[in-house]
């Protein structure tokens, strides 16, 4: 199983405000919300319009050692994309781009789903190799490959 091993020991909105892509009031007003209405951080700052999804994804990429990859101009070959059900996909936020050997990569919006992991190791018998991307190239992705 893929291990996580966290590079930076902040929370995310900590790496957020240090890197200046919010504020220390837009952090709070963040955090409020989660506090009341439950959630991921991340989505909870893109939500409010306080950030773009790939500055949440680059800071996660830096908060846990994983690559940051685009996906807007990156072509998954069609085989690779088939090892993956759309259903799962789709429920995870996540798509296969490479396999080498026994070791498949795969992109994710959210690299802390320990469950989504597991889940491809069973249903892969391979190796998971992560690298962050958005929900939206993510979401993209799927879509092209199995239509909506």
């Amino acid at each position: 199983m893929a291990k996580f091993h966290k590079q930076i020991d902040k929370p995310l909105g900590q790496i957020l405000v240090e890197r200046g892509v919010i504020s220390n009031g837009q952090l709070k007003k963040a955090l409020e919300k989660q506090k009341r209405d439950g959630g991921l951080i991340g989505e909870i700052i893109v939500e409010l319009g306080f950030a773009k999804e790939e500055d949440i994804a680059y800071c996660l990429s830096l908060q846990f050692g994983y690559p940051y990859l685009s996906l807007e101009n990156y072509e998954i070959a069609l085989d690779i994309m088939g090892i993956i059900p759309k259903n799962v996909a789709s429920h995870y936020c996540l798509v296969p781009i490479d396999k080498i050997s026994n070791t498949l990569t795969v992109a994710m919006a959210n690299p802390l789903n320990i469950q989504a992991i597991e889940d491809l190791e069973d249903i892969t018998q391979c190796d998971i190799q992560i690298f962050v991307s958005t929900p939206s190239d993510i979401r993209g992705s799927i879509e092209k490959f199995f239509g909506k």
